[in-house]
């Protein structure tokens, strides 16, 4: 009789926090799927894989959308799966070019509510400038799914100027984030718990390709692109600060929050530092060229409220720091629980 041992003998099932971009979802990644599927193409572990073809880079990303509810405030699964996957390629500093989607529908789902989710792809897709050239559908039966799922797959060019690694991580690197934080995750939350507050929040999702663009025209010094979606900036930070074997610091005052999503936050308990975001990224770039990159961004639409929120450290190798509002400092790890199933 065929055994195979389980690397994770403390978890005999899967939980929702393997899904949550956090500690178990790293040791998920770790113990279960690098081994088996290790090569030089994933061993990166980024956004994406990077492919060389005669002389041609290639970035290459695939994720699955499982978001509930369906619709919300800002956006829906369908415009959400053509962001993500088009933000996950320009991640590798690639220009993202096809798409592919994949439904996978229950039995009784509302053609109406179809027919609208995928016009919005469409429509993301215009907008992000891709084009969607193949998919699949499959049809489960009713009450063996949730509505409906969404994969999407990208492809792009990368640029032979463009090195996008957390290796190229220097100490003095400049943090950039692209903007306020935390909207995506309480726009869904306050659908789910019917949560009312005097300005509606919206979800941030938005193709950041274009700001990329923008970004690397005003210097190929960047070194690193993250969007900061599940587990939210803290949890792309310490995945940062662990692969680059580097420190980092940053300032709570800097980093921006709307004043109705710190509210929320209160309200519910949580951190935005570590809420699921579909509309920003952060950079890592050269201190000397990282005011010329902020200023380019801040004249971009998606990077009007972009700041620099701290920087790479010769201390506390794989650790993150914050100096918080009243002056003291915290480590800000990376959640081993789920705070938000189903953001994404």
């Amino acid at each position: 009789m065929f055994s195979c041992p389980i690397p994770i003998s403390d978890y005999p099932s899967v939980l929702l926090s393997h899904g949550s971009g956090g500690k178990l979802t790293q040791q998920l990644i770790q113990k279960i799927f690098f081994p088996q599927f290790q090569n030089a193409f994933l061993e990166p572990l980024h956004d994406g894989a990077i492919v060389e073809i005669n002389g041609i880079r290639f970035a290459f990303s695939t994720d699955s959308y499982v978001v509930n509810p369906i619709f919300f405030p800002g956006g829906n699964i369908g415009e959400l799966a053509v962001n993500g996957t088009v933000n996950d390629v320009a991640m590798c500093g690639a220009k993202p070019l096809f798409l592919s989607c994949a439904f996978i529908i229950e039995e009784g789902f509302a053609m109406e509510e179809l027919w609208r989710i995928v016009q919005s792809m469409q429509g993301a897709a215009k907008k992000a400038n891709v084009q969607i050239i193949t998919g699949d559908t499959k049809v489960v039966d009713k009450g063996k799914g949730d509505k409906i799922f969404i994969n999407t797959s990208g492809i792009g060019i990368v640029g032979k100027e463009r090195n996008i690694s957390p290796k190229n991580v220097n100490v003095g690197d400049k943090i950039i984030l692209s903007g306020t934080i935390a909207e995506h995750g309480i726009a869904i939350m306050s659908m789910r718990e019917g949560l009312q507050f005097e300005t509606e929040i919206q979800s941030d999702t938005a193709p950041l390709n274009d700001l990329v663009e923008t970004m690397f025209s005003a210097s190929n010094n960047i070194h690193v692109l993250r969007d900061a979606t599940r587990g939210g900036v803290a949890s792309v930070l310490n995945e940062i600060a662990e692969s680059a074997h580097k420190g980092i610091g940053i300032t709570e005052d800097k980093i921006p929050v709307k004043e109705e999503v710190t509210g929320a936050c209160e309200i519910l308990g949580f951190d935005p530092l570590y809420i699921a975001n579909e509309g920003k990224l952060l950079a890592f770039v050269e201190k000397n060229d990282a005011e010329k990159i902020l200023i380019a961004m801040r004249q971009h639409p998606f990077g009007k409220n972009a700041t620099i929120i701290g920087e790479v450290v010769d201390e506390h190798s794989g650790v993150v720091v914050m100096k918080s509002k009243i002056g003291g400092t915290r480590v800000v790890d990376m959640l081993s629980g789920e705070q938000l199933p189903r953001i994404c």
